[in-house]
Formats: C-alpha cells, structure tokens, sequence
C-alpha cells in the first residue's frame, strides 16, 4: 500500500488543540514530584501519577522490576544497587506492524539537590527539574496515543510503551527488556526533547563508563616508604595516557572521578579512576576496548601493582541507515503537513535509542518537546511545543495506521 498523505490526516489532530492546559498541568504534577534515578520511592510515585493516563489507552499495562545493578563503591568493592520498576504497555499484539514508543521517568536530580520545583520564567518557558527531560516527553507520548486510539485508525497497528526508571545512568535495569521489545517491534519513536529550534537527532555517538581499580601496597611515608606501592601514582600513569588518546575529535576520553588515599603519611595502596568515553562508530568502539586491555595488561606489569578494568560501552553508537533514513523522510513529510520544518543534526549524547538501535530496531529518538539547559537548574521548556510535538507524533502514527 503507497504511503498516506499527511495532509490527509490532519483533522484527526484538532483535539489537541484544545489540550494544551491539560498537559502542561500534567507536566507540572510530574516534574514537582522528585524521580532522581536511585530515589525509588519517588519514581513509583511518579509511575502512580502516569498509570491513569495509561489505562485510559485500554492496553495491557505491566510494572516490571528492572534488575539490580552493579557498581564499584569507593573502596573498590562490586555493590549491587536497586533500581525502579519500568511501565511497560502493549496493545494490539496480533497486528502485522508494530510502533515502540519510550521514554524514561528518572531525572539527574536526587531528593536532597536544590532543584525540585517548577517555575514560570520571565519569557513564557516553564523551568523545572526534568522538565524537558523527560517529562514532557511522557505527556507528549501519551497524548501522541490518545489521539491515534480516538481516531478511526485505532487498531491499524500494534505499539508497546516502555517507560524505563534508569535511563540517566545508562538504563542497566532495562536493557535486556528493551532487546525483548525490539525484536517485536518494526520502529522506534522515543520523545527525550528535541532542541530549542525543534532540530531532531539523527546520529549518535556510543558512551561507555569505565572504572579502574588500582591496588598497591600501603606503607608509612617516612619510615618504610621504599616498601611501598603508590596506587594513586600508578593510576595517574594510567589516566595520562588514556587523556593523550584524545587525538580524533570523534573518540574522546574524559577521565571524570579519582579518588584514593587515606592520609599524607601513608602510601597509598587504593586508587580509583573513572573514565567516559564516546566513539562514533562500532569501530571505534572495538578498538578503544581493544586499547583498554592492553593499557591494563601494560600497567600491570609495574613491581606490587594489580589494576582491574569494569565497566563497557552501555550504550553502543548509533549510526545512520536506509531504515533510520526512511524514518527520516516520513517525519519530514509529517512536520511540512502540520508547517513545521523538520532539521536534524548528530550529537554525541547518548540515550536509550542507542540501545534500541543496537538491537536492531530503527528509531528517532527526539520526539518530545522543545526545551534545553537540560541536567541544571536552568532547563526548560517551551509549553507550546507540548502541543505541536503531540501532533507531530500523532501524526507520525497516524501515517503508518494509515498505511497498513
């Protein structure tokens, strides 16, 4: 069947018009309740406020555990953390095409950071703790949906909703249910904000967070200091020349966190260094992992010295291809339909499209509303865009009910 006109559909939208109190009221009720990613009692109370509005989409809803994860404390111990449960909704599980839509509910913010309520700015924008990110990409989603269900269209496709707790971190809780859902999903349509101009991300560059534990041998300063190992000064070999790797700006290495020693007089036999690192293609990937090893193996070979290496690259790169391209197309077609012009541009911030893409289902991945300044105590949103980002997606949805 040819591709639907989008200009075709638009009447389906007029709805929203009329709706944009009532999402910028549920924005608010979202963003002045704290979700920071470990605050667990506050995401399930954020998952309370959600779960109503998700089951006027009469779809079979599930709060799923997201699994535990693995870190190492400062004294270079594997903990496990817990972690918050994730939404997950599925509805129309027989149709042949199938449409993801995700975002997460956690925010950068914990409950004892400065940040935790909104305010209407001087300019019209609306400041608040997630308020771009991600929240008012969740009533953007939902309200994406409301639309496609109340149209004629409602049943033409299957689509699963996946609201994850842990995205800020790397969505190590939520990983393995994401590789499930895309293997029965055809696209992917995520809703992190777009930029302030309404610019959508095309590529993006893979992070991946190492931790290097160094342990050495303790020994009094003054006294014995020939018999000690300097872990702090070992890591520092090692940080240095992870830090001469920055030679392409397409693979940079930022050595983020060190901690280690205990007191002046003593040589320290503890050393932990933390380092992100974002590549632009798979390749570079294989090959900064390939680097890591063989610096590991190199710095252990110094006299009392042992490093161990934890960590990967949670969220491989994300590069173009026809399927991302096609995506593309329709979503330029859409914007020129409802007069809002569509750009894009690379970045190398990662999300959970990311991850999606890894697991083989194509994807866009800025569909929420404009906003910016976000992870500070300056970010935004433009309340407007709540609603031309709604019919956006609704639209995006409505051209492939259309179709099938």
């Amino acid at each position: 069947m040819s591709r639907p006109d989008p200009n075709d559909l638009l009447s389906y939208l007029s709805p929203l018009d009329k709706q944009s109190d009532e999402m910028l009221k549920l924005v608010l009720e979202l963003c002045n309740q704290n979700s920071g990613t470990f605050n667990t009692d506050g995401l399930s109370d954020v998952a309370n406020i959600l779960l109503p509005q998700l089951e006027e989409l009469e779809g079979e809803i599930q709060v799923r555990e997201s699994k535990p994860m693995t870190a190492v404390d400062d004294s270079g111990m594997l903990i496990e953390r817990n972690l918050g449960s994730m939404i997950h909704v599925i509805k129309y599980p027989e149709a042949e095409f199938k449409v993801l839509l995700c975002i997460h509910m956690d925010t950068v913010y914990p409950p004892d950071h400065s940040f935790q309520q909104c305010q209407r700015l001087d300019n019209g924008h609306i400041n608040g703790p997630g308020v771009a990110d991600a929240k008012g990409g969740l009533v953007v989603l939902i309200h994406a949906l409301k639309s496609l269900e109340s149209s004629p269209f409602a049943g033409k496709i299957g689509w699963e909703v996946l609201i994850n707790a842990d995205e800020e971190i790397g969505s190590p809780g939520s990983v393995d249910v994401m590789t499930e859902i895309a293997q029965r999903c055809d696209v992917g349509l995520l809703f992190e904000p777009s930029l302030p101009d309404g610019t959508l991300v095309s590529w993006r560059k893979g992070s991946g967070n190492f931790t290097f534990v160094v342990r050495g041998k303790a020994a009094h300063a003054g006294r014995e200091f020939e018999n000690g190992r300097n872990a702090i000064v070992a890591l520092a070999r090692l940080i240095d020349e992870i830090d001469c790797l920055n030679t392409d700006p397409d693979v940079t290495f930022n050595a983020g966190m060190i901690s280690g020693g205990t007191a002046l007089n003593v040589v320290p036999d503890l050393a932990i260094g933390r380092v992100n690192c974002r590549v632009r293609t798979p390749e570079q990937q294989h090959r900064v992992e390939e680097v890591f090893e063989r610096l590991i193996r190199k710095h252990n070979q110094q006299d009392g010295i042992q490093i161990e290496m934890h960590g990967s690259f949670s969220s491989p790169p994300k590069p173009m291809g026809p399927d991302v391209e096609d995506l593309q197309r329709r979503i330029e077609s859409c914007g020129r339909a409802l007069g809002q012009p569509v750009g894009w541009r690379g970045t190398g911030g990662a999300c959970d499209g990311n991850k999606f893409s890894a697991a083989g289902l194509p994807n866009i991945d800025t569909l929420g509303p404009k906003g910016g300044n976000i992870h500070s105590d300056r970010e935004y949103l433009i309340p407007d865009s709540l609603v031309t980002s709604s019919k956006l997606a609704a639209l995006i949805l409505l051209t492939y009910a259309a179709e099938n």
